[in-house]
């Protein structure tokens, strides 16, 4: 902990506090000393229970993500209040955890926005890599409906749900860009210059263009 707190920098934490992180550590530096600490599972779980945001995001660098049972990571989830302790935990740990599928279905269910944010990020993930068995129109019929009135955290995982089932599946392609154009969300989103926008049309037509050429 004393080794994390004289890695914060008054500047980072301005940075980071303007997205909702509630902490002032360089990533890099923090990686740094993750590599450094190795795989370390017991010391992880009292990092984790510090309930410091810098100690929580070097405890998923440094833990064993096979080693959580499942009620361990949803009560994880629902205690990680920063976003970037909340997008760790989902793709460096639950993601390679072995009740992950469980996880997705359960958390998509969830009447916590934040909670089924987690859900629909893992959505994604099985949309481009193993998306066997999943309803694809079922899912863009629940975007079309619910997408546009969400929440913030939730809106912007389905919003990545849509492009990526637009980029991913040709035959949906339109739909998914159709959708994307009568709901205009993040249409207005600032993107800085090299940057791809996160509106959906934009942001499969930018993908598939560069997948073909």
């Amino acid at each position: 902990m004393a080794e994390l707190a004289a890695l914060e920098d008054p500047k980072a934490r301005a940075v980071n506090e303007r997205h909702g992180d509630d902490h002032g550590v360089n990533l890099g530096k923090l990686r740094a000393l993750a590599k450094r600490l190795k795989t370390q599972q017991d010391l992880a779980l009292r990092l984790w229970e510090t309930d410091d945001t810098a100690a929580r995001l070097l405890a998923l660098l440094i833990c064993r993500p096979k080693a959580f049972g499942r009620d361990e990571l949803d009560a994880m989830l629902r205690r990680a209040r920063a976003p970037k302790v909340h997008d760790w935990l989902v793709n460096y740990v639950v993601k390679k955890n072995p009740h992950c599928e469980e996880l997705r279905l359960a958390w998509s269910a969830d009447p916590d926005p934040v909670v089924a944010s987690a859900g629909w990020a893992l959505t994604t993930e099985r949309v481009a890599k193993r998306p066997e068995g999943l309803d694809l129109a079922g899912l863009l019929d629940v975007i079309e409906a619910e997408m546009k009135d969400a929440p913030d955290r939730l809106q912007w995982a389905m919003n990545h749900c849509l492009a990526r089932i637009g980029i991913e599946r040709p035959e949906l392609r339109a739909r998914a860009i159709g959708i994307g154009e009568r709901l205009e969300v993040l249409k207005d989103y600032p993107t800085s210059p090299g940057c791809t926008s996160p509106y959906a049309p934009v942001w499969i037509n930018e993908m598939v263009s560069r997948q073909q050429s």
